[in-house]
């Protein structure tokens, strides 16, 4: 099979969302997938063959607590977010944007989730399961090299940025996030950042008029 009808073949895995915008952001996925590694024409043919991509509205909540998922997600547009039900209120632990991949705890620790996952925005996502991975790895093994080189990168990041965000002022936290991820600024509630940070959206808004008095929102990013 060529690879023009393989990638027609993908074009009624997408549900409802506007086919031409679908049509690119897949394409564009395709794109920057293939281009990282060398693929021979029978990598692409099975890699191909278990792309499944995902549509869904904001609201629809994708992993619930108590649930075991084998199912990850791989973001090509919209946002994501996981948090915890502490007492009835939220707990926000993350947010996922485009080019960003959601791997469930479950699947590490085999116990359910503790944390639901939503979509705060309509999403388009590539989902892969255990199964899938398990296939590519053992007809391809150098995949297996390159998704632990991979894992063990994310872990290191994730380790590095939890510790700073332990030993930042509250202040800090905040200029961080909008710092580093400005675009959730205009995507993401204030209150829902604020939970994210930690914070009260009382002490959020503190912190905001703070810095509106300084350069930081003329010489970085509007706060």
């Amino acid at each position: 099979m060529g690879n023009l009808q393989l990638i027609k073949n993908l074009h009624r895995t997408v549900c409802s969302m506007n086919l031409k915008d679908v049509e690119l952001l897949k394409h564009q996925y395709l794109n920057e997938m293939f281009s990282l590694m060398n693929f021979t024409e029978e990598e692409w043919e099975v890699i191909i063959s278990l792309q499944a991509f995902r549509q869904y509205k904001k609201g629809t909540i994708l992993l619930k607590e108590g649930q075991f998922s084998k199912t990850s997600f791989y973001v090509i547009k919209g946002c994501l977010r996981s948090y915890y039900l502490l007492d009835g209120e939220e707990k926000i632990n993350e947010f996922y944007t485009e080019r960003d991949y959601f791997t469930p705890s479950c699947l590490v620790t085999n116990k359910p989730a503790e944390h639901y996952l939503d979509c705060l925005e309509d999403c388009l996502v590539n989902v892969s399961t255990a199964e899938s991975e398990t296939i590519i790895m053992e007809k391809f093994p150098r995949f297996e090299k390159l998704c632990r080189a991979y894992s063990e990168e994310l872990v290191v990041k994730q380790k590095s940025e939890f510790d700073r965000f332990k030993i930042a002022s509250q202040e800090q936290r905040y200029i961080n996030f909008a710092t580093k991820r400005p675009d959730l600024m205009q995507r993401v509630p204030q209150y829902q950042i604020a939970s994210y940070l930690g914070l009260t959206p009382q002490s959020l808004s503190r912190i905001r008029k703070r810095l509106v008095k300084t350069d930081f929102n003329f010489h970085r990013v509007a706060v």
